[in-house]
């Protein structure tokens, strides 16, 4: 048995930011199973998942000395195979319907929609409102989002209240929702 083992994640954290290639393995060992039993779940192709988790942790390992000190690893890690598991998923959706397009292109000579461009614009929109949130439910909103921290994390950070940081997080989601769904009536 390793003496990384009995490690906690931010020790592990802290090592890896170190270049610790035994850290990274112990995380690695710590979570490969279970990561890839929940990205099989959602993807149902073992080959997809393999791909997934390789992605991740080289990703994990290139960008180790960017990692911020107060990441929750496991959020971390469950958030970033989520979301390769969706855009796998969006991928094949898109190359789907991208397929069905030419075929009516082909049948109809329509032109085909350029999915790609739009996802891009709504992503940028997403950016652009989640930047119009006033500065510190942007704040506490970024670091829930895109930081991956707790409420608890967000409110020992931010020395605020963690009913606070729920409170910023709900009034952002609000806000979001609102004005994300006039754009994707209209966008889509």
């Amino acid at each position: 048995m390793s003496k990384y083992h009995d490690l906690s994640n931010s020790e592990l954290i802290s090592l890896l930011r170190n270049d610790d290639k035994e850290a990274f393995a112990e995380i690695y060992n710590r979570y490969k199973s279970i990561l890839q039993h929940h990205v099989y779940k959602k993807l149902g192709n073992f080959e997809e998942v393999k791909d997934v988790l390789q992605e991740l942790f080289t990703q994990l390992w290139t960008k180790r000395n960017e990692l911020p000190e107060t990441i929750n690893l496991s959020g971390y890690l469950y958030v970033a195979v989520r979301n390769k598991a969706f855009n796998i998923i969006a991928h094949r959706n898109v190359s789907s319907r991208y397929i069905e397009s030419l075929q009516e292109f082909i049948n109809e000579a329509n032109y085909v929609t350029d999915l790609q461009i739009r996802e891009k614009e709504f992503s940028e929109m997403i950016d652009q409102e989640i930047n119009a949130l006033p500065i510190k439910m942007q704040m506490v909103f970024k670091l829930s989002r895109k930081g991956y921290l707790s409420h608890k994390e967000i409110a020992e950070q931010l020395e605020i209240s963690e009913q606070t940081v729920s409170k910023q997080i709900t009034n952002a989601l609000k806000i979001l929702k609102v004005k994300l769904n006039i754009f994707f009536f209209f966008f889509f």
